[in-house]
């Protein structure tokens, strides 16, 4: 699709922002980030197990509007979804990464992969990863932050980067008299 943003012209689509949620266990976390890759334009992939299921209240209710917007892909475990986007340029989120997520250009397509909640992403995958591997800076002795939280801040890096193609950029107050 070709959005003009400030003049200029872009070339963007649901594809260009892929979010993978690999094994992800709460189902009101899940919800928000389904919501945030409607607003975005995102897509959202999740990699099984997850710890709830798809038709659970919990995740529609935080979502609940969205779903009809989303863009999703389900894999039956890490391997499928490898298997299928065998050309994905990603980027691994972690509290373990050596360096910070607004240090790296991300290209379109990109893939955004996201752990589990209680463990994060396998630590074998981020050894065998470990140049794709960014963070968001934290105060020390922080565990980490919540995962709906540090999708939307790397969503919208991504989006900033590339000027936020396809997005309402400016808002209106409504005059009442």
């Amino acid at each position: 699709m070709l959005y003009k943003n400030n003049g200029k012209w872009y070339n963007f689509s649901m594809k260009n922002i892929n979010i993978v949620l690999w094994e992800t266990e709460i189902p009101q976390n899940t919800g928000n980030i389904a919501r945030t890759c409607a607003c975005t334009g995102a897509a959202l992939h999740l990699i099984e197990p997850l710890g709830f299921k798809i038709d659970d209240a919990k995740l529609k209710r935080a979502g609940l509007d969205y779903w009809h917007s989303l863009d999703i892909t389900y894999y039956k475990n890490a391997a499928e979804f490898f298997e299928k986007n065998p050309d994905a340029q990603f980027f691994c989120f972690s509290t373990k990464a050596p360096r910070a997520y607004s240090e790296v250009e991300y290209p379109t397509p990109c893939y955004l992969i996201f752990g589990k909640e209680t463990k994060g992403l396998p630590e074998d995958f981020l050894r065998e990863n470990y140049e794709k591997c960014v963070r968001l800076p934290m105060m020390e002795n922080q565990r980490s932050l919540n995962l709906s939280n540090t999708v939307a801040v790397a969503t919208y890096e991504v989006l900033r980067q590339h000027n936020f193609p396809g997005l309402l950029a400016e808002g209106h107050i409504p005059t009442h008299e």
